[in-house]
């Protein structure tokens, strides 16, 4: 499912119109995405919660050289699902 499958899934389960469909994707993805920005976390009980973890800078290694290479240190999004979601998986 891609994010205009997704418009008309909220669209037609909430019986709204698409582009308000579209309005309340697009707040409920820059909420988390600031939260996230931000450093906090955001937890949707039953499915699931993200949060932001820093991964330290490290050696790798070039595969077509075998060159060493300095990877740079950042933050990276971590999802965990939860029960409900899960379940439903499984």
């Amino acid at each position: 499912m891609n994010k205009s499958e997704l418009i008309d899934a909220i669209a037609a389960d909430a019986g709204i119109t698409k582009a308000a469909a579209k309005l309340a994707l697009e707040s409920f993805l820059g909420n988390v995405g600031g939260t996230l920005k931000k450093g906090g976390r955001v937890s949707l009980v039953g499915f699931g919660s993200w949060s932001v973890s820093a991964r330290a800078a490290r050696d790798g290694r070039n595969p077509q050289t075998g060159n060493t290479i300095k990877i740079a240190a950042k933050n990276v999004v971590k999802f965990k699902a939860g029960a409900d979601l899960e379940g439903a998986v499984n």
